[in-house]
């Protein structure tokens, strides 16, 4: 992932300052983040992200154009790891959020803000050819999935991994497109022919639960059951040693915990950020609109006259 990278104006905001404490620790954050996906750890890099914008709540002045800047390359941030997990709608929900925010900041400085809307219209072109082409394949996996039960419930052994892969892609294709219960059916049907097949839990098993847990906690209702299931797995990851599974299950675990209280107060934190934004432009247009009704007003009265 190629992070973006808008420069700050730091110096606008006294030393030791509550605006630059928050500035500099998200800044430090992203810089964590863009590690984190550099080594393919995409669960811990959204974990950080969301720690990162909920520091940014702590920022005095919504409205302040250095912390909008900032926000704009966080959300970005969120958006692009969506897209590696290929969560495309969770990342366009992002982008709208992101289109908000920096819609505003192009009227105030388009030299400034303008390349980084083009850059999240490409970014939602990509989401729609990937959502696209998850589709077409959709199709293809389900017709093989198809043909590999038939070899299954015949007897063919062999034929069974490849129906776990086949029905873990399912899975994955239907989650990308949106269709997250459907998606965790599948995840259940491929999960079960893999434990069939080995009779044991093995790295595989464990990370498919991990992707089915990850696509339980995009459902709300389901929050409680995903931590459950994580739970339930973590002790299989830590005897068959694998650290990056460990990590992905504490990552997730974290993310739950945080998600009741954060969901809320992210709504809000939106809603305040459009509020001091439209009470900024109202503030900046009375001047010109002034401006207009008195260069208006002598043709009016020659009018009237």
């Amino acid at each position: 992932m190629n992070q973006i990278e808008i420069p700050l104006n730091l110096d606008s905001f006294e030393k030791n300052s509550q605006e630059i404490k928050v500035l500099r620790e998200v800044l430090l954050c992203r810089k964590n983040v863009g590690h984190l996906m550099d080594d393919e750890r995409a669960m811990d890099a959204m974990q950080r992200t969301v720690e990162g914008l909920r520091t940014m709540r702590e920022f005095p002045d919504f409205s302040n154009i250095e912390f909008r800047a900032l926000l704009v390359a966080v959300i970005f941030d969120l958006a692009e790891i969506h897209f590696t997990l290929k969560d495309y709608k969770q990342s366009e929900k992002e982008l709208d959020t992101l289109f908000k925010i920096l819609d505003n900041l192009v009227k105030l400085d388009e030299t400034r803000f303008g390349k980084f809307h083009i850059l999240a219209m490409e970014l939602s072109t990509r989401i729609i050819r990937s959502r696209k082409k998850a589709l077409d394949l959709l199709v293809k996996q389900q017709i093989n999935a198809g043909a590999l039960y038939d070899k299954v419930n015949s007897g063919v052994v062999a034929a069974t991994d490849k129906l776990v892969d086949s029905l873990r892609n399912i899975g994955q294709l239907l989650a990308s497109t949106g269709d997250l219960k459907a998606a965790l059916k599948f995840y259940a049907e491929a999960i079960k022919f893999s434990k069939k097949r080995t009779g044991r839990v093995t790295r595989k098993e464990v990370k498919m639960t991990i992707e089915m847990a990850e696509i339980m906690m995009r459902i709300r209702s389901m929050r409680p059951r995903a931590s459950r299931l994580l739970n339930a797995i973590l002790p299989h990851a830590i005897s068959l040693e694998t650290i990056e599974l460990e990590q992905d299950i504490l990552a997730l675990q974290s993310l739950i915990e945080s998600e009741a209280d954060n969901e809320s107060k992210w709504r809000m934190f939106i809603h305040q950020l459009t509020l001091s934004a439209k009470a900024k432009f109202k503030k900046n247009d009375k001047p010109e609109a002034r401006v207009n009704k008195e260069k208006q007003t002598p043709a009016d009265s020659t009018e009237k006259k």
